[in-house]
């Protein structure tokens, strides 16, 4: 991670700082929190030790202010920057958070924004994690010299294991996994600690009976990442756990820093938490800030029981601060979510309260079918619209991507411009990853994934030649001398001549950043004028790879984070529309947790779709779609409406053919809660008639643990 990856004015803080050699402040910069944030960033100032303390932020509370300013607030009572670690699950929210703190504290102090120094321990846990291990990889049996591979690359490498050791063609008269499922139980394994008979049993129930065989599978995956001097994004938590355990490593790990604040910690798996306890044992100077309401990221390993359990976690309990005033939504749209979340079985009990004064309810709006949903939410979007709510005010929310087809469909008929999230992420693009995997094989040769992918692009090279030039890189002392005289066959020629001069130069000592990825660039152009259709749209995707090169201060740094918070998504997959102004906002709730708009519209708040009938095989996964649906209700700022239609077409059911089911509201809108809600029923004469409520984690052995951590 860059040491300069969040600005924070700790240069401007000399080391025998107190507040009388501050000058005077022109007004207090913590006046505008209310006592519940104040309680929050003042905790245990001037005690030692620093109590754990566990945050409860309930939705839209301002929990991104309140632990800015505790950062700002520590820094202002002697902390020294380089000792606070801040964990959060994306570089742009570190970074927020740091040009909050820095506010407050040229405030305090009266300082410009030349005078800003930096937080250098600020990051997602993989991105500081990568640069632990890179710091102490000499200890921990690693080599400093590691690629990091993503999610797509790290498939690739495990069907390439699955081939090699016999699980794809031997086991062609039954359905093995494939090597998407087969990486997905692996990395669950992983983050969730939990044997994996029992992972199988509880996600992948049609593997059981490929156990011992994945078992093996994962020991040669295991292996090829070592051979191959590869991490995978697991392996960034993994290692950092195992050293946290260590009893010589995890006080020194620990030692490292005076405090360490996490946000959303809701949405932790089991590895990083255990990162948290081997690092502070005592829970001293750590502070996790979360919503257990909000947790509903456990197909990621994510597991609510984290936050749950905060308080009973390390040798001294920790305090309990809730925030439960709101800041984004009306009063009536809080009775209405307060209630749904209420039911919950277990939970930190908070009402969410706002001083924003309105009287309208939100509301349940009752739909004959799927068609007239998407007519009456196109209707419903356009008359807000006309109302002065921008169509980027407006979001429409649902539980899985496919619920929107419809609903689609309907606004393309009326030319309503919108941007369905998400679109192809940025490093999925095959040819943003054919660059990078250039990139990635000049900084790392044993990579075979990369190799494997760079080689083929050249005409006249196939699989079998790619992977004896493989074996020939692997087997040499000098990769550059190996691919200099690798025989490629001739029809190759012209193009291998000029791979094989890229490489030289991209291995060469003092080469000037961010040269490398315009040499990739310029080279890749005859491929990617001769492999896509639209190659100058996708050639405006590389000239924004090499600007984003410049802001990084090496090719092993660039490589890092960009695998590790990579752009959201290329410009010709995603993206508001070009020619217009103004779109609607569709979104799974996955997605737009974390955002808000003036009106949401939920689409399908049926039973079978929240909760999906894909996840109610325990009351845990109930629970979780409970919160599904209070994240949603809680992005509303003014509007809110729940849309229930009564049927649904089913087509090409194989025994029962095509037919219409009806469904029923939500389980998680009770009837005692309809009080909370306005009643409307849709009718086919395009009108809404409002109806009375209705019943119803030294050295080899630190790397040994890790690399068998799946066992």
């Amino acid at each position: 991670m860059s040491n300069a990856a969040t600005a924070i004015p700790a240069a401007a803080i000399p080391a025998a700082a107190t507040p009388m050699s501050r000058p005077s402040a022109p007004a207090d910069p913590f006046a505008g929190l209310n006592p519940e944030q104040l309680a929050a960033v003042e905790h245990d100032m001037g005690v030692d030790p620093v109590r754990p303390l566990l945050v409860v932020a309930g939705a839209g509370s301002g929990k991104t202010n309140t632990l800015a300013h505790r950062v700002a607030k520590l820094i202002l009572a002697g902390g020294d920057p380089q000792r606070i670690l801040l964990l959060t699950f994306s570089r742009r929210a570190a970074g927020e958070m740091g040009q909050r703190a820095a506010g407050v504290l040229q405030r305090v102090l009266g300082t410009s924004s030349a005078a800003v120094g930096s937080l250098p321990w600020a990051g997602t846990f993989h991105g500081i994690g990568a640069r632990l291990l890179r710091e102490y990889a000499g200890r921990i049996g690693l080599e400093a010299s590691f690629t990091i591979h993503d999610r797509a690359d790290s498939e690739d490498l495990m069907g390439l294991v699955r081939q090699e050791v016999g699980l794809g063609a031997a086991s062609g008269q039954k359905r093995f996994p494939l090597k998407g499922t087969c990486l997905a139980a692996y990395s669950r394994v992983v983050n969730s600690r939990e044997p994996l008979a029992d992972v199988l049993q509880s996600t992948f129930p049609w593997c059981s009976e490929w156990e011992e065989q994945l078992k093996r599978l994962f020991g040669a995956y295991v292996d090829a990442k070592q051979e191959q001097n590869v991490l995978d994004y697991d392996d960034l938590l993994l290692f950092w756990a195992e050293m946290a355990s260590d009893p010589e490593l995890g006080p020194e790990l620990g030692a490292l820093f005076d405090h360490v604040l996490v946000d959303e910690y809701q949405d932790t798996n089991r590895l990083q938490a255990a990162i948290l306890q081997g690092m502070k044992p005592d829970g001293r100077g750590v502070m996790v800030v979360g919503d257990d309401a909000q947790s509903i990221y456990s197909f990621r390993g994510a597991t609510v029981r984290n936050i749950l359990d905060f308080p009973q976690q390390f040798a001294q309990p920790a305090r309990i601060i809730t925030l439960d005033r709101n800041y984004r939504s009306t009063q009536p749209i809080l009775d209405a979510s307060n209630a749904v979340i209420g039911a919950a079985l277990e939970r930190h009990a908070k009402t969410l309260w706002t001083d924003k004064v309105a009287t309208a309810k939100p509301q349940l709006v009752l739909i004959p079918d799927e068609a007239e949903q998407a007519r009456w939410v196109c209707n419903r979007v356009l008359e807000q619209r006309e109302a002065g709510i921008k169509l980027t005010q407006q979001a429409v929310l649902f539980r899985a991507a496919s619920h929107s087809a419809a609903l689609e469909l309907e606004l393309v008929r009326r030319n309503v411009p919108f941007v369905k999230f998400g679109g192809l992420k940025f490093l999925e693009a095959a040819h943003i990853k054919d660059v990078l995997a250039m990139l990635r094989f000049a900084q790392n040769p044993a990579g075979r994934v990369a190799g494997f992918r760079v080689v083929q692009l050249i005409p006249g090279i196939g699989p079998a030649t790619a992977a004896r030039f493989l074996d020939a890189v692997a087997q040499a002392a000098e990769p550059v001398a190996a691919v200099d005289a690798f025989p490629a066959p001739a029809r190759a020629q012209g193009e291998w001549d000029q791979f094989t001069a890229l490489f030289r130069t991209l291995r060469t000592t003092g080469l000037r950043w961010p040269l490398d990825v315009e040499l990739v660039r310029d080279w890749y152009a005859p491929h990617l004028e001769r492999l896509h259709d639209d190659a100058p749209v996708r050639a405006a995707d590389l000239d924004q790879l090499v600007q984003l090169a410049a802001g990084y201060g090496s090719r092993e740094n660039f490589l890092t984070e960009l695998t590790l918070d990579p752009p959201e998504a290329t410009s010709d997959r995603a993206g508001p529309p070009l020619l217009d102004e103004d779109y609607l906002i569709l979104s799974t709730i996955h997605s737009a947790k974390g955002q808000e708009w003036k009106a949401v519209h939920v689409l399908n708040v049926v039973d079978g779709c929240i909760p999906s009938d894909m996840a109610t095989g325990s009351a845990e996964d109930i629970e979780e779609e409970r919160r599904l649906l209070y994240v949603a209700m809680t992005r509303a700022k003014e509007h809110l409406h729940l849309v229930v239609p009564n049927r649904f077409f089913i087509k090409q059911q194989a025994q029962m053919g095509d037919r219409h089911v009806y469904a029923q509201r939500t389980r998680f809108v009770t009837p005692v809660m309809l009080k909370h809600f306005e009643e409307c029923v849709w009718t086919n004469a395009d009108t809404l008639q409002t109806r009375k409520p209705m019943p119803d984690s030294v050295r080899m052995l630190v790397r040994d643990r890790a690399r068998n951590a799946w066992k």
